[in-house]
Parts: C-alpha cells; sequence; structure tokens
C-alpha cells in the first residue's frame, strides 16, 4: 500500500523539475511510511547478499550530496577549483571568509537530496516486497500513463490552463501531468515494455485468457504510440522505433520461444495501427517540430560552455543543484536571448558539473550494474518475473537515452518510477527460488 499509494502521489504530483515546492514536498513527505517499513524490512530480513552493489549505489547517491555540504574550513574551500571569483568577491566587500560547504549552493544541494528520498524508498520498498504487489505497482504505472494521456488529450482539445497542473506550461502543450511534454513522451516510452510483457505472459498458460490480454496490451501500446504522435516530442519519436523493437523482443520470450506467432503479430498489429494514424494525422506537425531547431539547436550550442564551466570545477564539482548558477556566470554574452536555459538538457554532462568526477564515479558503476543484471535478466529461465525484468531493462534504456538531450529523471515522478524499474531489474541476481523464501522469512518477521 504504501509502495502504490508513493507512486500515485509520485505520478500526479512530481511531474515537475523545479518550481511548485509544496507539491514535491508532498512526494517527499509520502516516501517516508514506504521509506521507513523497506528499511526495517530489509534489515530484519538479513539476507540481502546478492544485492550489496546496487545497495552501496544507493547509498552512494544518497551520500552524495550530503558530502557537498560539509562546511569546510577557509583555507580549504578557497583553494578549491573555481572559487576564485567567490574569494576574490569576498575580498572586495571586505569579508572576512568562513566556513563554507563544497556547494556553491548549499540550499540547493539540501534540496536535491531530499528530492532523492522517494526513488530511493521506492527503490528499497520493491526488493522488499513480493511478486504479486510488483506486478501491482506495474498495473498503477500503465494506468497512470493511460489517464496522463487522457488528461493531454483534453488539454489539446480544450486549451484551457485550467487543465495544466503546473504553471510553468504553454497552453497547447500536450504534457498530462506532467510540466514538460518530453517527460510524458519518456511515460510513454517506458510504459510500453511493461505492456508487452504482461500481454505475452498468459499465451504460457494455454487457455482463452491470454488471447484477451494480449489484445488488451496491443491496445494500449497503439495508445502509447498515437499519444507520442500528439505530444510531439523529438526524442519520443526517435526512440519509440527502438522502444517497439525491444518491447517485440520482450513479448516473444514472455509468449515463450516455441510460440512467438500470436504475441508478436497482436503487439504489431497495435503498433502499425498506431503509426499509420499518426501519419496521417500528425506526420506534418511533427515534421515542423523537427525542422524548427530552436531550442534543440541551442542546447548543442550550450554544451562546449558547460563542459569548460565543468573543467573549471573539477574534479569535485560545484554542488548538485548548482547548475543554473553556474551557468549564468559563465554563459557568453552573444547567447543571450529570450529562452531560459535552466537544465543542461544533457543529465551526464550535468552530473560531470554538478558533482564531478565522483559523480561520474558513481554513473559509471551503475552502467555496470546494470550490464550485469540486465545479462541475467536476458538469460534467464521464463517466468513472469523474468518478462517483467526484462521490460524494465527496455524502460531503464529509455531513460538512459533520453538522459543524453533532456533531464527526465530530475522530474520526482520519472525518478520513482526509474527508481522501480531498477529494483524490479535488481530482484534478477536471485534464482526464481529464491525469491518466494526471501517473501516469505521477510512476512514471518513482520508477523513476528
Amino acid at each position: 500500500m504504501a509502495a502504490a499509494a508513493l507512486l500515485f502521489v509520485a505520478l500526479v504530483l512530481g511531474g515537475a523539475s523545479r518550481l511548485h515546492e509544496m507539491r514535491l514536498a508532498l512526494v517527499e513527505l509520502a516516501a517516508l511510511p514506504l521509506l521507513v517499513t523497506a528499511v526495517a524490512s530489509l534489515y530484519r530480513a538479513s539476507d540481502q547478499p546478492a544485492s550489496k552493489l546496487a545497495l552501496g549505489i544507493i547509498v552512494a547517491i544518497g551520500a552524495l550530496p550530503l558530502i557537498q555540504l560539509i562546511p569546510l574550513p577557509p583555507a580549504i574551500w578557497a583553494g578549491l577549483p573555481g572559487r576564485e571569483q567567490l574569494s576574490l568577491a569576498l575580498d572586495v566587500a571586505e569579508i572576512s571568509p568562513g566556513w563554507a560547504p563544497l556547494s556553491l549552493t548549499p540550499d540547493l544541494t539540501w534540496r536535491s537530496f531530499l528530492a532523492l528520498v522517494p526513488p530511493i524508498a521506492m527503490f528499497l520498498g520493491v526488493l522488499a516486497c513480493g511478486s504479486n504487489t510488483r506486478l501491482r505497482l506495474i498495473a498503477v504505472l500503465l494506468a497512470g500513463a493511460v489517464v496522463s494521456v487522457l488528461l493531454g488529450s483534453a488539454q489539446l482539445a480544450s486549451g484551457s490552463e485550467r487543465l495544466y497542473p503546473w504553471r510553468s506550461t504553454d497552453a497547447g502543450s500536450v504534457v498530462g501531468f506532467f510540466a514538460n511534454r518530453n517527460h510524458l513522451a519518456t511515460l510513454c516510452l517506458l510504459s510500453i515494455p511493461f505492456a508487452a510483457a504482461l500481454g505475452a505472459r498468459d499465451l504460457r498458460r494455454g487457455d482463452g485468457r491470454g488471447n484477451v490480454t494480449l489484445w488488451i496490451s496491443a491496445l494500449f501500446i497503439a495508445l502509447m504510440v498515437i499519444a507520442l504522435g500528439v505530444i510531439r516530442s523529438r526524442v519520443g519519436v526517435l526512440l519509440v522505433g527502438p522502444s517497439l523493437l525491444a518491447s517485440l523482443a520482450v513479448a516473444w520470450l514472455a509468449a515463450g520461444r516455441d510460440r512467438p506467432k500470436l504475441s508478436i503479430l497482436g503487439i504489431m498489429a497495435g503498433a502499425a495501427v498506431a503509426m499509420v494514424a499518426v501519419s496521417f494525422f500528425a506526420l506534418g506537425p511533427i515534421l515542423d517540430r523537427f525542422g524548427s531547431g530552436g531550442a534543440a539547436e541551442g542546447r548543442f550550442e550550450n554544451w562546449p560552455v558547460v563542459v569548460e564551466a565543468a573543467e573549471s570545477y573539477l574534479p569535485f564539482g560545484s554542488g548538485i543543484g548548482s547548475f543554473d548558477a553556474v551557468y549564468r556566470s559563465v554563459e557568453p554574452l552573444e547567447r543571450l536571448d529570450a529562452t531560459f536555459f535552466n537544465q543542461a538538457h544533457n543529465e551526464y554532462l550535468e552530473i560531470w558539473l554538478e558533482a564531478g568526477i565522483l559523480g561520474i564515479g558513481v554513473v559509471v558503476v551503475f552502467l555496470v550494474w546494470f550490464a550485469r543484471r540486465s545479462w541475467s535478466a536476458w538469460t534467464g529461465g521464463v517466468g513472469t518475473q523474468r518478462d517483467i525484468q526484462r521490460a524494465a531493462t527496455v524502460a531503464i534504456v529509455m531513460v538512459l537515452l533520453h538522459s543524453v538531450v533532456d533531464y527526465p529523471l530530475r522530474t520526482a515522478a520519472l525518478a520513482t518510477v526509474f527508481a522501480m524499474c531498477c529494483a524490479i531489474l535488481e530482484l534478477s541476481a536471485h534464482t526464481l527460488e529464491e525469491i518466494p523464501r526471501r517473501r516469505r522469512r521477510i512476512r514471518a518477521l513482520r508477523d513476528g
């Protein structure tokens, strides 16, 4: 219940990356019951040897902003790279330097730490919960995607600002519960493989229910593809093909390698109908989006400035959450215009700037973990848990690719969903026989 409640609150209230502090605080508060329950369950179970690497990554992610908040004596922080202008400003103002943290924006770094609470709670909660609960969470995710798409359709049809949950969104955009159309597109992309896995898995049972579930899944995928066309997110359009191909592989394995035809044809039919509809009704506006350049070209031109700024703050970075302040201090005059470049639109560059070598090190370790767990998921046996683990790998890849040109993980909603996918994938390290045994032990400890 705590995990489902957090996922629901995150999807509804966590669709923005800045401003709206009250709503984001509600998401963080909603994570506390799950965090306490999950930590207690995992601690009492004391049976997580295969999850040491994943738990270590979680600890490192949470510790990184806290390390940047440790007060340092003037002799140390004034000598850190990139602090020359700050020291000069204090000298000019005739202010004696005192103790200060590594982060240039400690208030925003603290907010960034609080923003990590929901995804960390979701990751630990999914590890502690049973297999049926994970399936229910996926159902909540798919339902949230449908409701968000329907809300986006109403936004497009009415044009009323009252239907937009975030005041920073331009009227006329299809955003659902999000503040940015690209992030709704990400939600659609990562929900497709889960729908494919759940739709094809019932075919293994050999009863009539499998066909019904499969066609429901095909209709869901068709809705998501049509939504991506209507949203007109460039990255969503570019990634829908890879997402569908990977989802077909997930469906084929879920249906059983010896009987791929019905599952693949069903999902292909839904995707094909959707693509025809998108081509007929929305091809022109989509091509206009790719031809307009604008913000997309601007972010590419700004990346060299971000790289240069990041190099000046190596090896420790400028502090998580400090991108806006740092970029404003180094932005070339010729790049000044009416647009607001508040994020790097490249998660890896922003981590490089804000967290330095330590941040990139955590990313590298995460990629190693992801490769190992993906291998376990795709080479494992047949079963519902294996099916959703393979779907989770596709969803994670979609987010990682989108992060090259945007910042989906800066929203509480997508960060929480991403953490859920990572926890599902982490369980691929355990055999299917070990998982029920661990769940029974956790349940027995809860009851006792």
